[in-house]
C-alpha cells in the first residue's frame, strides 16, 4: 500500500519533468523518476511499427512482408543511431553529472552533425537502389514491385530517424527524459492520423498503399525532429544551444566518435544478425516471414519499455560517474535490473497464453496466425534474462564504456547466433523453430556475460 501510495504522488513529477536530482537521495526514486518518461517515450516507438502493420495488415502478406525487410535493413540505420545515442547519452550525462552544462551543449551540436552527415551517405544508398536492397533481403519479384516505394522512403527520409534518437539522446543524458517523451507522443498521434490517409486515400490525397505508410511516418518523425531542435535552441529543456554553438569542434567530435563507435559496432553486430535471420526466414515463404514480422513488432512494444528502464540506469551511470559516485551508479543498476525483471516476467506470462489471440487482431491467415504465435512463445521464454541483459548493456554504455559490449555482442551473435540458427533451421530442418530457438539462446548468453563482467567493476574507471 505504501508502494503504491509512492507511485500516485511521484508519477505526476516524473510525466511532468520537473527538475530532478539523480545523484543524490533515493535511489529508488530516481529509477522510477527516470524510468517512467523513458518506458513511455519507448513504448511510442515501437507505436509506429504497429501502427503500420495495423494498418498494412489490410493489404496482404506481400505488404505486411515489405514492411518486414525493410525495417530488417533499417535496424543497420538504428543501430547507427542508438551507437551515436550512447555516445551521446554517456557524455552529456557525464558533463551534466560535473556540472558542466555548456560542455552537454557543445556536445550535443556535434552530434547532431555527425547524424546528419552518416544520414545523407544512407539517404542516397536507399533513393537509388531500393529494389536492389529488397532483392539482397530475399524478397520475390511480385514483393519487390508492389512495395519498393516504401523502402525508398524510408531509408531516404532516414535523417528523421537519426536526429530523433540523437536529440532524444540529449535529453535523456541531461535528465530530461519527459521531453524525450513528449516529443514522441506528438510524433505518434501524429502518424496515426496520416496512416490511414496515405495507405488508403484521404480528399485530394491518393491511396498509395504501403509507400503510404512510409509517407505517414517519414512526416511523423520529421516534425518531431523539428519540435526537437525548438526544444533544444529555445531553452525548454536543462540543454540550451545558442547559435554561437553551431560551430564544428574536432576535440569533441573525435571525443563523442570513439565513444560512439562501441555502441555502433555492437548494435550494427546485433542488427545484422537480425537481417541475416530475417533472411533466413524469407526461405520458408510470405506467410511464414509475415507471421514472424507481426510478432517481431508486438514484442518490440514490450521490448521497447524494458528497453526504457535500461536507459533509465545507463543515465544514472553516467551523471553518479560524474558526480563521483561509483557505488551509487552500480546499486542503481543492480535494483533497475530486478525492477526490469519484475515486468518482463508478466510480459512472459502474457504472450505464452494469449499468443494466438494477438496475431488475429493483424491478421487471419491460418498459417501467417501458427508461425507467429510460435515466435511470441519461443522469444517471450527468454524475456526475464533478456531484463537483466539490457540493463547490464546499458550500464556499460552509460559508463562510456561501450567496448565491452561490443565484445559480448560479436560472441554471442556472430559466433553462436547465427550459425546455431542456419544449422538447426536448414541443415537439421527445425525452419522457424530453430531460427527462434537462436535468438533465445543468445539473448540468454549476453545476459549471463554480461552480468559476470559487470561484477569485475572495470567500467567505474572509464574516462569520457
Amino acid at each position: 500500500m505504501k508502494t503504491i501510495r509512492k507511485i500516485i504522488k511521484y508519477l505526476p513529477q516524473a510525466i511532468s519533468g520537473k527538475d530532478q536530482e539523480f545523484t543524490s537521495g533515493s535511489i529508488r526514486k530516481a529509477i522510477f523518476l527516470l524510468s517512467v518518461p523513458m518506458v513511455l517515450e519507448m513504448m511510442m516507438e515501437s507505436v509506429f511499427f504497429l501502427v503500420d502493420a495495423y494498418f498494412v495488415s489490410s493489404l496482404g502478406a506481400n505488404a505486411i512482408a515489405t514492411v518486414g525487410l525493410t525495417e530488417s535493413v533499417l535496424t543497420l540505420v538504428y543501430a547507427i543511431a542508438i551507437g551515436l545515442s550512447m555516445g551521446v547519452t554517456a557524455i552529456v550525462a557525464r558533463r551534466v553529472g560535473e556540472k558542466d552544462v555548456t560542455g552537454a551543449a557543445k556536445t550535443a551540436v556535434q552530434s547532431i552533425f555527425l547524424g546528419v552527415g552518416i544520414a545523407v551517405i544512407i539517404s542516397v544508398i536507399g533513393i537509388l537502389f531500393p529494389k536492389e536492397i529488397l532483392a539482397l533481403m530475399g524478397g520475390e519479384p511480385d514483393l519487390i514491385a508492389e512495395g519498393y516505394g516504401f523502402t525508398q522512403i524510408l531509408l531516404g527520409g532516414n535523417v528523421t530517424i537519426m536526429l530523433l534518437f540523437i536529440i532524444n539522446a540529449i535529453f535523456r543524458g541531461a535528465g530530461d527524459a519527459s521531453v524525450a517523451m513528449k516529443v514522441l507522443i506528438f510524433s505518434n498521434l501524429l502518424n496515426i492520423v496520416l496512416d490511414p490517409m496515405f495507405i488508403f486515400g484521404f480528399g485530394p490525397i491518393p491511396a498509395f498503399g504501403v509507400k503510404g505508410a512510409a509517407i505517414a511516418t517519414t512526416i511523423g518523425r520529421g516534425s518531431a525532429v523539428i519540435l526537437q531542435l525548438v526544444i533544444l535552441f529555445y531553452g525548454w529543456s536543462r540543454i540550451k544551444v545558442a547559435f554561437k554553438d553551431v560551430v564544428f569542434r574536432a576535440g569533441i567530435m573525435l571525443n563523442l566518435i570513439r565513444v560512439s563507435l562501441g555502441g555502433i559496432g555492437q548494435f550494427i553486430i546485433g542488427t545484422s544478425s537480425w537481417v541475416f535471420l530475417m533472411r533466413i526466414m524469407a526461405e520458408f515463404g510470405s506467410e511464414v516471414l509475415a507471421g514472424y514480422t507481426i510478432a517481431i513488432r508486438v514484442l518490440m512494444f514490450t521490448l521497447m519499455p524494458s528497453w526504457g528502464m535500461s536507459n533509465a540506469a545507463a543515465t544514472l551511470v553516467g551523471q553518479n560517474l560524474g558526480a563521483k559516485q561509483p557505488e551509487r551508479a552500480e546499486r542503481s543498476v543492480w535494483k533497475t535490473g530486478k525492477y526490469n525483471a519484475w515486468f518482463m516476467a508478466g510480459v512472459s506470462v502474457f504472450y505464452l497464453i494469449f499468443a494466438e489471440m494477438i496475431l488475429k487482431i493483424f491478421s487471419d491467415d491460418p498459417s501467417v496466425i501458427e508461425n507467429g504465435a510460435l515466435s511470441l512463445r519461443v522469444i517471450a521464454a527468454g524475456y526475464i534474462f533478456y531484463a537483466y541483459g539490457m540493463v547490464i548493456i546499458q550500464a556499460f554504455n552509460g559508463a562510456g564504456n561501450t567496448r565491452t559490449p561490443t565484445i559480448i555482442n560479436f560472441f554471442c551473435f556472430w559466433l553462436f547466433q547465427l550459425p546455431f540458427a542456419y544449422l538447426a533451421a536448414i541443415t537439421f530442418d527445425l525452419g522457424v523453430l530453430g531460427v527462434l530457438l537462436a535468438i533465445t539462446i543468445a539473448e540468454i548468453l549476453i545476459a549471463l556475460i554480461g552480468i559476470v563482467w559487470f561484477r569485475k567493476g572495470k567500467w567505474k574507471k572509464t574516462v569520457v
